[in-house]
Protein backbone atom coordinates (compact mmCIF):
# COMPACT_ATOMS: atom_id res chain seq x y z
CA UNK A 1 0.00 0.00 0.00
CA UNK A 2 1.53 3.20 -0.76
CA UNK A 3 2.40 5.23 2.16
CA UNK A 4 -0.12 8.56 1.65
CA UNK A 5 2.15 10.88 3.67
CA UNK A 6 5.11 10.14 1.68
CA UNK A 7 3.53 10.33 -1.52
CA UNK A 8 2.39 14.06 -0.57
CA UNK A 9 6.01 14.89 0.76
CA UNK A 10 7.77 13.74 -3.09
CA UNK A 11 5.18 15.83 -4.97
CA UNK A 12 5.61 18.57 -2.53
CA UNK A 13 9.68 18.00 -3.33
CA UNK A 14 9.09 17.47 -7.20
CA UNK A 15 7.11 20.56 -7.21
CA UNK A 16 9.51 22.76 -5.04
CA UNK A 17 11.79 21.34 -7.83
CA UNK A 18 10.55 22.88 -10.97
CA UNK A 19 9.55 26.29 -9.31
CA UNK A 20 12.75 26.84 -8.74
CA UNK A 21 14.07 25.36 -12.17
CA UNK A 22 11.39 27.73 -13.66
CA UNK A 23 12.96 30.97 -11.72
CA UNK A 24 16.10 30.39 -12.89
CA UNK A 25 14.94 29.82 -16.45
CA UNK A 26 12.94 33.35 -15.85
CA UNK A 27 15.83 35.37 -14.28
CA UNK A 28 17.74 34.01 -17.27
CA UNK A 29 14.87 34.89 -20.05
CA UNK A 30 13.69 38.24 -18.20
CA UNK A 31 16.46 39.12 -15.48
CA UNK A 32 14.78 40.73 -12.92
CA UNK A 33 14.77 44.61 -12.47
CA UNK A 34 14.06 47.08 -9.29
CA UNK A 35 11.34 48.63 -9.81
CA UNK A 36 12.50 51.75 -8.00
CA UNK A 37 15.31 52.20 -9.62
CA UNK A 38 15.94 50.22 -12.53
CA UNK A 39 19.74 48.21 -11.14
CA UNK A 40 19.27 44.98 -11.41
CA UNK A 41 17.95 42.91 -9.05
CA UNK A 42 18.41 40.12 -6.57
CA UNK A 43 17.43 37.12 -5.81
CA UNK A 44 14.96 36.78 -8.66
CA UNK A 45 13.21 40.25 -6.72
CA UNK A 46 12.30 43.32 -8.91
CA UNK A 47 14.41 44.68 -6.41
CA UNK A 48 17.98 45.90 -5.64
CA UNK A 49 19.99 45.28 -3.02
CA UNK A 50 20.25 48.94 -1.71
CA UNK A 51 16.47 49.80 -2.24
CA UNK A 52 15.51 46.43 -0.54
CA UNK A 53 18.14 48.01 2.55
CA UNK A 54 16.38 50.96 2.77
CA UNK A 55 12.32 49.68 3.13
CA UNK A 56 10.67 50.95 5.86
CA UNK A 57 10.00 47.62 7.67
CA UNK A 58 7.41 47.79 10.49
CA UNK A 59 8.81 47.66 13.83
CA UNK A 60 6.54 47.42 16.36
CA UNK A 61 2.99 49.03 17.65
CA UNK A 62 -0.08 48.06 19.31
CA UNK A 63 -0.28 43.89 20.42
CA UNK A 64 -3.68 43.65 18.74
CA UNK A 65 -4.14 46.43 15.52
CA UNK A 66 0.01 46.97 15.41
CA UNK A 67 -0.73 50.42 15.51
CA UNK A 68 2.24 52.87 16.01
CA UNK A 69 3.00 54.37 19.64
CA UNK A 70 4.34 56.69 21.09
CA UNK A 71 6.42 54.36 23.18
CA UNK A 72 7.07 50.74 23.99
CA UNK A 73 6.49 48.94 27.53
CA UNK A 74 6.58 45.44 26.67
CA UNK A 75 5.53 42.86 23.82
CA UNK A 76 1.60 42.81 24.77
CA UNK A 77 0.93 46.71 25.03
CA UNK A 78 -2.22 47.60 23.17
CA UNK A 79 -3.37 50.99 22.05
CA UNK A 80 -6.18 53.67 23.15
CA UNK A 81 -8.75 52.17 20.90
CA UNK A 82 -8.23 48.32 21.73
CA UNK A 83 -8.30 48.84 25.54
CA UNK A 84 -11.69 51.09 25.14
CA UNK A 85 -12.97 48.02 22.96
CA UNK A 86 -10.61 45.02 21.09
CA UNK A 87 -11.32 44.46 17.42
CA UNK A 88 -13.05 40.96 16.11
CA UNK A 89 -9.47 40.25 14.30
CA UNK A 90 -7.07 38.35 16.80
CA UNK A 91 -3.54 40.12 15.34
CA UNK A 92 -2.44 42.19 12.72
CA UNK A 93 0.87 41.47 10.27
CA UNK A 94 1.59 45.24 9.18
CA UNK A 95 4.90 44.45 6.46
CA UNK A 96 6.12 47.80 6.38
CA UNK A 97 5.17 51.46 7.59
CA UNK A 98 3.39 53.56 5.07
CA UNK A 99 6.52 55.65 3.70
CA UNK A 100 8.22 55.91 0.63
CA UNK A 101 8.75 53.90 -0.77
CA UNK A 102 6.44 51.57 -0.10
CA UNK A 103 4.00 53.91 -0.68
CA UNK A 104 5.10 54.93 -4.13
CA UNK A 105 5.00 50.54 -4.62
CA UNK A 106 1.37 50.87 -3.22
CA UNK A 107 -0.08 54.06 -5.79
CA UNK A 108 1.35 52.64 -8.50
CA UNK A 109 -0.39 49.66 -8.03
CA UNK A 110 -3.75 50.56 -6.65
CA UNK A 111 -3.74 53.84 -9.33
CA UNK A 112 -1.89 53.00 -12.44
CA UNK A 113 -2.43 48.95 -12.17
CA UNK A 114 1.26 48.15 -12.20
CA UNK A 115 1.07 44.58 -11.73
CA UNK A 116 4.58 43.81 -10.87
CA UNK A 117 4.31 45.89 -7.89
CA UNK A 118 1.70 43.04 -6.45
CA UNK A 119 4.03 40.34 -7.05
CA UNK A 120 7.08 42.23 -5.43
CA UNK A 121 4.62 43.07 -2.47
CA UNK A 122 3.36 40.13 -2.34
CA UNK A 123 7.00 38.30 -2.33
CA UNK A 124 8.08 40.76 0.65
CA UNK A 125 5.03 40.06 2.80
CA UNK A 126 5.31 36.26 2.23
CA UNK A 127 8.64 36.13 3.28
CA UNK A 128 8.18 37.62 6.35
CA UNK A 129 5.40 35.51 7.29
CA UNK A 130 6.78 32.16 5.94
CA UNK A 131 8.15 31.58 9.43
CA UNK A 132 6.28 33.79 11.67
CA UNK A 133 2.25 32.74 11.37
CA UNK A 134 0.08 30.32 12.42
CA UNK A 135 -1.13 29.30 9.30
CA UNK A 136 -4.68 29.78 8.41
CA UNK A 137 -6.99 28.19 6.72
CA UNK A 138 -8.06 30.50 3.49
CA UNK A 139 -6.90 34.05 2.69
CA UNK A 140 -9.62 37.06 2.03
CA UNK A 141 -8.99 39.69 0.32
CA UNK A 142 -10.78 42.94 1.03
CA UNK A 143 -14.10 42.83 -1.71
CA UNK A 144 -14.33 46.13 -3.40
CA UNK A 145 -18.31 47.32 -4.16
CA UNK A 146 -19.01 46.16 -7.94
CA UNK A 147 -19.35 49.27 -9.36
CA UNK A 148 -15.99 50.68 -7.81
CA UNK A 149 -14.50 47.30 -9.09
CA UNK A 150 -15.67 48.22 -12.80
CA UNK A 151 -14.49 51.32 -12.75
CA UNK A 152 -10.88 50.41 -11.53
CA UNK A 153 -11.19 47.47 -13.18
CA UNK A 154 -9.04 44.91 -10.67
CA UNK A 155 -9.01 44.87 -7.06
CA UNK A 156 -5.72 45.58 -5.67
CA UNK A 157 -6.17 43.21 -2.85
CA UNK A 158 -7.01 40.26 -4.45
CA UNK A 159 -3.77 40.68 -6.45
CA UNK A 160 -1.87 41.16 -3.70
CA UNK A 161 -3.45 37.73 -2.04
CA UNK A 162 -3.03 35.35 -5.23
CA UNK A 163 0.95 35.77 -4.82
CA UNK A 164 0.28 35.30 -0.90
CA UNK A 165 -1.85 32.36 -1.70
CA UNK A 166 0.83 30.92 -4.48
CA UNK A 167 3.83 31.83 -1.85
CA UNK A 168 2.78 30.17 1.43
CA UNK A 169 -0.18 28.00 -0.15
CA UNK A 170 -3.06 28.57 1.52
CA UNK A 171 -6.01 28.97 -0.76
CA UNK A 172 -8.22 31.73 -1.76
CA UNK A 173 -11.71 32.36 -0.44
CA UNK A 174 -12.99 35.04 -2.85
CA UNK A 175 -16.52 34.03 -2.65
CA UNK A 176 -17.36 33.91 1.25
CA UNK A 177 -17.84 37.71 1.54
CA UNK A 178 -19.01 40.79 -0.21
CA UNK A 179 -19.46 44.50 -0.32
CA UNK A 180 -22.88 45.44 -0.31
CA UNK A 181 -22.81 49.79 -0.45
CA UNK A 182 -20.53 51.35 -2.73
CA UNK A 183 -19.17 53.32 0.30
CA UNK A 184 -17.32 56.87 0.08
CA UNK A 185 -13.54 56.47 -0.25
CA UNK A 186 -11.85 56.27 2.83
CA UNK A 187 -9.28 58.35 2.39
CA UNK A 188 -11.72 61.59 2.41
CA UNK A 189 -13.24 60.58 5.41
CA UNK A 190 -11.80 61.29 9.46
CA UNK A 191 -11.60 58.27 11.95
CA UNK A 192 -15.15 58.48 12.94
CA UNK A 193 -17.21 59.13 9.61
CA UNK A 194 -14.67 55.88 8.62
CA UNK A 195 -16.35 54.22 11.24
CA UNK A 196 -19.80 54.97 10.18
CA UNK A 197 -19.16 54.77 6.72
CA UNK A 198 -18.80 51.30 7.17
CA UNK A 199 -21.53 50.54 9.15
CA UNK A 200 -22.52 46.59 8.34
CA UNK A 201 -20.95 47.42 4.71
CA UNK A 202 -19.94 43.55 4.44
CA UNK A 203 -21.95 40.53 4.01
CA UNK A 204 -20.04 37.45 4.61
CA UNK A 205 -21.35 33.27 4.55
CA UNK A 206 -19.05 31.18 6.26
CA UNK A 207 -19.97 28.09 3.55
CA UNK A 208 -16.89 26.38 3.57
CA UNK A 209 -17.08 26.03 7.38
CA UNK A 210 -13.66 27.87 7.66
CA UNK A 211 -12.33 28.09 11.42
CA UNK A 212 -9.67 30.64 10.97
CA UNK A 213 -9.15 33.22 7.73
CA UNK A 214 -6.33 35.95 6.70
CA UNK A 215 -7.62 38.86 5.62
CA UNK A 216 -5.60 41.03 3.27
CA UNK A 217 -5.42 44.49 2.39
CA UNK A 218 -3.00 47.17 0.98
CA UNK A 219 -2.74 49.52 3.56
CA UNK A 220 -4.11 49.97 7.19
CA UNK A 221 -4.84 53.48 8.43
CA UNK A 222 -7.53 53.54 11.24
CA UNK A 223 -8.39 49.87 10.80
CA UNK A 224 -11.85 50.53 10.03
CA UNK A 225 -12.44 48.68 7.08
CA UNK A 226 -10.75 45.51 8.57
CA UNK A 227 -12.83 45.91 11.73
CA UNK A 228 -15.95 45.64 10.30
CA UNK A 229 -14.78 42.99 8.07
CA UNK A 230 -13.61 40.96 10.95
CA UNK A 231 -16.95 41.43 12.71
CA UNK A 232 -18.59 40.23 9.48
CA UNK A 233 -16.56 37.22 9.48
CA UNK A 234 -16.93 36.37 13.24
CA UNK A 235 -20.71 36.64 13.08
CA UNK A 236 -20.72 33.96 10.34
CA UNK A 237 -19.12 31.75 12.70
CA UNK A 238 -15.10 32.28 11.71
CA UNK A 239 -13.19 32.08 15.11
CA UNK A 240 -9.96 32.52 14.37
CA UNK A 241 -8.72 36.23 12.25
CA UNK A 242 -5.44 37.50 11.32
CA UNK A 243 -4.94 40.55 8.94
CA UNK A 244 -2.48 40.84 6.61
CA UNK A 245 -1.50 44.24 5.22
CA UNK A 246 1.25 45.69 3.43
CA UNK A 247 1.91 49.08 5.14
CA UNK A 248 0.13 50.21 8.40
CA UNK A 249 -0.02 54.13 8.64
Amino acid sequence: MVNHLHFKQLLASKSKQLKQWSTIIQDCVYPPTCLLCSDPGFRSLDLCTDCYHNLPVYQSGCHRCAAPLASQTGSTVLCADCQKQLPAFDSVHAGFHYQEPIRQLIHQLKFAGRFANARLLGHLIAEQLQETITRPQAIIPVPLHIKRYRQRTFNQSIELSRHLSNQLQIPLALNICKRNRNTTPQAKLNARQRRRNLARTFTTSNSATFNSVAIVDDVMTTGSTVRSLASSLKRSGIQHIQVWVIARA
